[in-house]
């Protein structure tokens, strides 16, 4: 199947992905004004889908998104598991990408009034694992953060993030990460771990970084595992005594981090931690066909 005759969900109806089209007026479009969610299929079923689906609501009652009726669980992963099985995506590995801004209303900064309908739209691609970088490990540049301080929001207005993973890209990296008053905080679309001292350090949940569903497990899975843990970020001072580095996020699982900038990382390549909750990460996803949610 093609991407084209492929069917997405958009305001209430499933339809041809080549029939689909947004109102020019969608402040979405306009204004970066909605949030959006990433989730991850096994064999049909989402993984971790109900913590995805919180994140989402809880993004739509930060900005004052009127909540739609079929985004509240469990509507919408029914609406997500029903794309799979439409798009043959029912076996093996998929993603599911699910936007909803604050709808199509004349140009005006402040909000709609009356409120108007907001858009939803989702649509599925199957997913592949990049060739070889899981095993051999990443390289990431470093990125001053300039982003809004309301990071822990899901926001489609990504801007910051584009440029900062364009800047990795021109410099040959996987990945940009976000360096803010000295600190480590996250990657331009991951979260970021170290290994510091024989405890696995990550920056705690704040307005400066999105919370991110992997993040959460891996948490879990290293605790289940007796891995020493601290939500506490990481010096920029101190990268080079960080024994091992990764990232995490719903379409990049645990990714090694070899090099930063012109820093090798630990032994220079992936370590026993990240090894660990990597093989732990993928027994969780794996474990039953309905991972978590």
């Amino acid at each position: 199947m093609s991407q084209d005759d492929s069917t997405i969900y958009l305001n209430g109806s499933y339809l041809p992905r080549s029939q689909g089209s947004l109102s020019i007026d969608d402040r979405g479009f306009i204004f970066g004004d909605g949030v959006y969610e990433v989730f991850r299929a096994v064999d049909g079923e989402l993984f971790q889908g109900r913590a995805h689906v919180t994140r989402l609501l809880r993004g739509l009652d930060a900005l004052g998104i009127q909540i739609p009726g079929e985004v509240e669980d469990p509507g919408l992963l029914a609406i997500a598991r029903s794309l799979l099985a439409r798009n043959r995506h029912d076996t093996g590995q998929a993603t599911i990408y699910l936007q909803v801004t604050r709808g199509a209303a004349p140009r005006t900064h402040h909000f709609p009034t009356p409120s108007v309908p907001p858009t939803i739209l989702l649509y599925t691609s199957t997913f592949r694992h990049p060739e070889g970088l899981h095993e051999k490990g990443a390289r990431c540049v470093l990125h001053s953060d300039r982003r809004w301080s309301r990071a822990d929001i899901k926001s489609v207005n990504l801007l910051p993030n584009v440029l900062a993973k364009e800047a990795a890209r021109k410099a040959g990296a996987t990945e940009a990460l976000f360096v803010r008053d000295g600190m480590l905080l996250e990657g331009s679309s991951t979260n970021l771990f170290g290994v510091l001292d024989g405890v696995l350090r990550t920056y705690p949940p704040a307005n400066y970084i999105l919370r991110g569903i992997t993040r959460d497990v891996v948490l879990d899975l290293a605790a289940g595992h007796g891995i020493p843990t601290r939500e506490e970020g990481i010096p920029m001072e101190e990268l080079p005594r960080v024994s091992e580095l990764f990232i995490t996020g719903t379409t990049t699982d645990v990714l090694p981090v070899i090099q930063v900038d012109e820093t090798s990382i630990g032994k220079g390549r992936p370590g026993p931690v990240t090894r660990r909750l990597q093989r732990a990460l993928q027994e969780e996803m794996l474990r039953t066909g309905t991972p978590t949610g």
